[in-house]
């Protein structure tokens, strides 16, 4: 650029050295850029083997998930199917139990026609299963059946 003196700025003004000054400012500059470029290079590097690692790391944890899910739901299934059988059982053994009930209920009435005195004998023996006579008496064997216990 032209200054007001009429002379171009850096040519009149400078000592005959100045080009190798500046030569070794813009050598400084552009090593400065190349320091600065490769720490860049650096850093992004890093940035990408840090991001590499944390994916890594993601893809694991959801492989892991995905088999503990596997076996929650195994376990799942089979607590179901064990509680439906049990469930089914229950069903059976309830409508067991009420065909018992009205067994019993038809039992006692036919008790009842027959007398009511027998009805209290015949509920005691079942409630009460060594009270049959029968059961009272010694059983006799043999002397030479004792060897065999």
């Amino acid at each position: 650029m032209a200054s007001c003196s009429g002379t171009s700025s850096g040519s009149s003004s400078q000592p005959p050295n100045s080009g190798s000054e500046e030569f070794d400012l813009q050598a400084a500059i552009d090593q400065k850029k190349r320091k600065r470029m490769l720490t860049n290079r650096e850093s992004a590097r890093r940035s990408r083997l840090r991001k590499q690692k944390h994916q890594d790391d993601l893809m694991a944890q959801a492989s892991q998930l995905k088999k503990d899910n596997g076996q929650i739901l195994a376990v799942v299934h089979l607590r179901t199917q064990n509680y439906l059988a049990v469930e089914a059982e229950n069903s059976v053994l309830r409508t067991q139990m009420m065909e018992l009930t009205s067994r019993l209920n038809s039992l006692n009435e036919i008790l009842q026609c027959i007398g009511g005195e027998s009805q209290m004998m015949v509920s005691d023996s079942f409630a009460n299963p060594w009270s049959f006579s029968g059961l009272n008496q010694p059983i006799m064997a043999a002397s030479d059946m004792i060897h065999y216990y």
